[in-house]
């Protein structure tokens, strides 16, 4: 009995012992065991660190210049629209030469996101309406060249639609382009006026074709077509994304911007060209529009940006209406000598004798600036004869160079103001 007594302590006393090395497991011991192969059924997997989405650094002192062209043709009818092959061919040519690289206009588009870098000094190529010249002549050189390039297409425009006679591109053409990397894009469905109360073409039963003018509910279900109809069209019959507009003739206001804007088209293209930067807006991207009586532009956009360099300083973009322009930007005014002004007092302090004021058909004009109030104003003495005119300001101030630019229209009939013609059957 003595023996069995004295066992019972010594057993008591080496369970314990067991529970107290038990206990004094670390918990590093014990994750350690659950991460092992034999308690891999009951351990928590470890997510794995997601890749850091970082956007490329680009420059944002490149400038881009892009240019409109029209018909090919070697006999000179139409100077507004025409151009020979030779001296299309010499232009493009001059651009190599120059230093100035062409790019792709989604690559622009891409650069405004801040989503890809582009050379400093650069050009963009765009076509306007849809000619079988782009197709059989324009777009020939261009390869040669290695040029990337833009159409932009009114649908009716095309062979086979209302407005699309003989020397009209085809869908086949316009398909064969896309296949081989050509960048398609909207130019509206009949390539009107798209403003509000101008007269504009309806198509009738039979193809007699009657000028009225739309309002209210009626213009804006035309504008639908217009610009929403000729959009969808264009991505069905060729199964792309379109994503820019031309407005023709460069007519355009607020309500236009916002209809092309809610169609989702990310940037809208007029024709008063300048050099575009990064802080260029994207619902008035200027093009030079490269006609066979006016040289000079194209002379005039590559000296512009001919002599940049990738270290140069960028150009400061200005809205128009912190200016407080005079017409507003977009308005419709009923003289064709208008008075021009704009308040640069939320610029800042002006270098002396650095501002400069261009008007679109003039170019640089004797502009008045009085440095107490910021007002810059000039006296239109020549009639403008464009329904569209544009003005770009430009001033030094602090060192760095600032610029704003804005069009306005001139009505119909105004004193000395010629009419947009009427897009016509591509006969």
């Amino acid at each position: 009995m003595i023996i069995r007594f004295a066992i019972f302590p010594l057993f008591l006393a080496l369970n314990l012992s067991m529970c107290k090395k038990q206990e004094s497991v670390s918990p590093s011991s014990q994750q350690a065991s659950a991460s092992s192969p034999t308690s891999a059924a009951v351990s928590t997997p470890i997510a794995a660190a997601s890749p850091k989405i970082t956007k490329p650094v680009v420059d944002q002192t490149a400038q881009v210049i892009i240019f409109c062209y029209h018909r090919l043709v070697d006999k000179i009818r139409y100077p507004g629209t025409e151009i020979t092959p030779a001296a299309f061919e010499a232009q493009m040519k001059e651009l190599k030469d120059r230093g100035i690289t062409v790019i792709p206009m989604q690559d622009l588009l891409a650069w405004k996101r801040g989503e890809k870098n582009i050379p400093p000094r650069c050009a963009v190529v765009s076509f306007d309406d849809g000619w079988k010249s782009q197709y059989e002549v324009a777009w020939p050189m261009m390869k040669k060249f290695g040029y990337p390039f833009t159409m932009f297409i009114y649908t009716e425009g095309v062979r086979g639609g209302s407005l699309g006679g003989g020397e009209a591109i085809t869908w086949e053409q316009l398909a064969d382009m896309r296949d081989n990397g050509v960048d398609i894009e909207g130019h509206s469905a009949t390539h009107q006026d798209l403003r509000e109360g101008h007269n504009i073409m309806i198509a009738n039963p039979g193809g007699k074709r009657t000028r009225t003018k739309l309002t209210g509910p009626q213009y804006e279900e035309w504008m639908q077509n217009e610009v929403v109809g000729s959009k969808q069209l264009l991505e069905q019959r060729l199964g792309i994304k379109v994503n820019c507009f031309a407005v023709p003739f460069g007519n355009y206001n607020e309500h236009v911007k916002e209809i092309a804007r809610k169609s989702g088209y990310e940037a809208m293209f007029t024709v008063y060209g300048q050099p575009i930067t990064f802080t260029s807006p994207l619902d008035s991207i200027g093009r030079y529009a490269i006609e066979a009586n006016k040289p000079k532009v194209f002379e005039d956009a590559v000296k512009m940006i001919g002599t940049s360099t990738g270290g140069a300083a960028a150009v400061a973009e200005v809205g128009a209406k912190d200016l407080s322009t005079q017409p507003a930007d977009g308005e419709t005014v009923r003289t064709a000598l208008p008075l021009i002004k704009a308040n640069l007092s939320a610029i800042g302090q002006i270098e002396p004798g650095s501002m400069q004021m261009r008007v679109s058909g003039l170019g640089v004009v004797p502009a008045s600036y009085d440095p107490k109030s910021g007002t810059v104003s000039y006296q239109v003495t020549q009639k403008l004869h464009e329904k569209s005119c544009s003005v770009i300001i430009s001033a030094k101030s602090q060192g760095k160079k600032v610029e704003a630019h804005w069009t306005f229209g001139i009505e119909e009939g105004a004193a000395g103001a010629a009419t947009s013609p009427i897009a016509t059957p591509k006969k």
